[in-house]
């Protein structure tokens, strides 16, 4: 049978290293995993015992496409707390996880044949979903004294779209408010789609995340409940849209989804007031992040972006090997501990660079930095 050619999208490496410390762990092994941006913990017990109990009383079946209507009071709630800003609900769209949001976005920003601008190193299904909407991702190769995010004087000539993340996966570095402005002033200046990747919002170590909502309406914000809120697996999450696309999303969605899962509506909107459980969540978080930004450099990984936020840490590796799949294969067979090459985020240079994620409970992590430390001081 036939295939489309917009089909052929690149792996997502992560998944491959995954099953690869899967594979090892059946056979007997014991792995360490700092390959996945998963956090270790479950939902939150009151969004636990929110579904437990909905399960009892009602069917859960679909809901509205844009999600449940408290659910998005709720969320506007939330962008008042974290950000002090007044929000509609209306222009909240429920989606099923942040990978619905982006096809969504993508959907309602982006026609076939158009160009959209994103820094490398990045997420590496932005580029994915994109190519398989047959639309052109076009890499900004971002640099090291910029902290790995963009800027406008790089932004392409011939681009109909932006997107940024703040925190970044892998850096997990962060753009100030007035960077943040700076290029979304710039993408309204050229009348460009521009998208706000803050699904890492709520993990910050020292000054907290801008939300694009601070600076204006112009944008496509889209944030999770899979990473701050422990919510994975549970596939839901939303995005703000500008108040004229509210109904173009909602006809997108109502095709595309008909809705998000009802279960993970009802268990998210719990989670937003799990805030006790969630904040030492993120405490844990950042004693992971200090614990790896101390023993990291001691074992030979010293070419860092110190991260504010998300739980990342990327390496150049440059000085260690030319080949980081490889390179990521041998520690992975040789110290039991996964990592993810940096060829999922930057195809160009990624051959030199890997990501550590610091998501899991401490004492395992002290455990992966034992195996790595020996694993380089006998390399």
């Amino acid at each position: 049978m036939r295939r489309s050619s917009r089909g052929q999208v690149d792996p997502f490496i992560v998944m491959d290293v995954m099953e690869a410390a899967r594979a090892a762990e059946a056979a007997g092994r014991r792995i360490i995993h700092m390959e996945v941006g998963q956090p270790s913990t479950p939902a939150p017990a009151r969004a636990r015992k929110a579904l437990a109990a909905a399960l009892e009383r009602e069917s859960l079946g679909y809901t509205v496409a844009l999600g449940l209507p408290e659910l998005r009071r709720g969320i506007a709630s939330l962008y008042a707390r974290w950000y002090g800003v007044d929000l509609d609900p209306e222009r909240v769209v429920v989606t099923p996880g942040s990978s619905g949001a982006f096809l969504l976005a993508f959907s309602a920003l982006f026609d076939a044949g158009d160009r959209v601008a994103l820094g490398a190193p990045g997420y590496p299904s932005y580029r994915q979903i994109l190519r398989a909407m047959s639309v052109t991702p076009v890499d900004i190769l971002t640099r090291p004294e910029n902290r790995y995010q963009p800027v406008p004087a790089e932004l392409p000539a011939d681009v109909q779209g932006l997107i940024v993340a703040s925190p970044g996966n892998p850096s997990g570095t962060m753009l100030g408010k007035p960077e943040l402005a700076a290029l979304m002033q710039a993408a309204s200046a050229r009348g460009l789609g521009f998208v706000s990747d803050e699904i890492y919002h709520g993990l910050h170590y020292e000054a907290r995340a801008t939300s694009a909502l601070e600076i204006g309406n112009d944008a496509y914000v889209i944030n999770s409940f899979s990473k701050y809120f422990s919510m994975t697996g549970w596939r839901v999450g939303w995005m703000v849209v500008p108040e004229d696309h509210i109904r173009t999303v909602e006809r997108l969605a109502q095709n595309m989804f008909i809705c998000p899962p009802h279960a993970s509506q009802v268990a998210a909107l719990a989670a937003l007031e799990a805030i006790d459980e969630l904040e030492a969540n993120r405490a844990v978080y950042a004693q992971n992040r200090t614990l790896m930004l101390e023993a990291l450099p001691k074992a030979g990984f010293g070419k860092i972006a110190p991260p504010d936020g998300a739980f990342y840490i990327y390496a150049d590796v440059s000085d260690l090997t030319q080949d980081s799949r490889a390179f990521c294969a041998e520690i992975l067979e040789k110290a039991g501990v996964a990592v993810t090459p940096g060829l999922d985020f930057d195809p160009v240079r990624g051959h030199t660079t890997v990501r550590f994620s610091y998501a899991r409970a401490t004492a395992e992590l002290e455990e992966g930095l034992a195996a790595l430390t020996a694993f380089m001081t006998t390399r």
